[in-house]
């Protein structure tokens, strides 16, 4: 196989070690659903999909298209789309055994229309205020699909999303929002739906709280080996996640420079003494982002912190190797480990003015993922 500028490493056994970790700390009757939405986090959708599929009881992803992608690569457990679903993707949702979820009003009505009706779990909203049926939606939602036999025929469950299941030590509202949910799985089951699967907890919800886990859970950082919150890391030490994606690129091009000499656009950096400098051929179009310009960044080369110098390019950085051994054809860590150093997709976020989730979700999805 022919050797990539850039890759993005997947890590079998990180993953093996997270569904041992998270099965631990559920009861054998939780189903554990993987969330690969949005290409599995920066993970790659299939590629992730693939390694989790032996641990896992189902995935989640974001759309029927995602769906339909991991059938094609042949996964068959049950798929349950987390985002909101055109009227023309009811028939291939249908087709591939792909369930849905509704969370308005408009879409249940659409849906009780439709010729091809697949499954569906209905969406409530407990408080995060974003997709769901208010708990004053609930009783003409029910209405409607006792209504409709294939409609009550297809629904298979009921879900909500916390807001900030994020800190043990703050848990009031995701309690209140635990409270709502279980107000609107006593309307459901008085209407005599009594067999549906209930789920509110992700990541974050499944650490802080068992009575969270209900039927099942929908776990998607923690999957990958990180934490919603630093709070959960620090109060959780005896869990061990381990990371599962490290991203590298090898260097195309080493120079020196004189003291003096200005580095990349715009000018904007001058260097005050002679330096070393190596050409990483990567830049935010490949998901590093500018805000990492001008020493806010830095990649690890031969075990060794070196700074990112100048301006982010699109497709290049120039990053400080004054006293670190470096050749072209060396592997630049963005992420991950080399030798005794790391940069945590955590810290990098961070130092970008941003969050984990986002550093990694937007990782091109050109790049290839290789499995390790």
């Amino acid at each position: 196989m022919a050797r990539q500028k850039t890759f993005v490493s997947i890590s079998r056994k990180a993953v093996r070690n997270n569904a041992r970790v998270i099965r631990r700390l559920i009861s054998p009757k939780v189903r554990l659903w993987s969330v690969v939405k949005s290409n599995a986090y920066g993970h790659g959708l299939v590629a992730f999909a693939q390694i989790a599929d032996p641990f896992v009881d189902g995935f989640c992803v974001d759309s029927v298209p995602e769906g339909l992608k991991l059938r094609a690569a042949g996964i068959t457990k049950p798929i349950l789309v987390l985002g909101p679903t055109l009227l023309e993707l009811f028939g291939p949702a249908t087709e591939n055994n792909i369930t849905i979820s509704i969370s308005n009003a408009a879409a249940l009505r659409t849906l009780a229309k439709s010729r091809r009706i697949p499954e569906f779990h209905i969406k409530i909203d407990t408080g995060m205020h974003r997709q769901g049926f208010l708990l004053s939606e609930l009783p003409s939602a029910i209405r409607t699909i006792k209504k409709n036999k294939k409609l009550s025929a297809k629904l298979k469950g009921i879900f909500t999303h916390f807001a900030s299941a994020k800190d043990i030590n703050y848990p009031t509202y995701t309690d209140l929002q635990f409270d709502a949910f279980m107000q609107a799985a006593d309307l459901f089951r008085k209407a005599g739906f009594t067999d549906l699967i209930r789920h509110t907890a992700a990541t974050g919800g499944m650490l802080v709280s068992k009575k969270y886990h209900l039927d099942a859970v929908r776990i998607g950082i923690g999957f990958y080996g990180l934490w919603p919150s630093k709070e959960l890391e620090m109060q959780k030490k005896d869990i061990r996640l381990a990371p599962v994606l490290s991203w590298h690129a090898l260097v195309s091009e080493v120079k020196s420079l004189k003291k003096g000499d200005y580095v990349g656009y715009d000018l904007v950096d001058r260097l005050h003494r002679s330096a070393k400098v190596a050409i990483v051929p990567i830049g935010y179009w490949h998901g590093f982002p500018r805000s990492l310009s001008s020493g806010a960044g830095e990649v690890l080369i031969n075990g060794k912190h070196a700074p990112v110098l100048g301006r982010v390019s699109m497709d290049l950085l120039i990053v400080d190797v004054s006293g670190i051994r470096c050749a072209v054809g060396d592997t630049a860590t963005l992420i991950g480990r080399q030798k005794t150093a790391e940069l945590s997709a955590d810290a990098v976020a961070r130092k970008s003015g941003t969050t984990h989730y986002e550093f990694l979700t937007r990782i091109n999805p050109l790049i290839e993922r290789k499995i390790m």
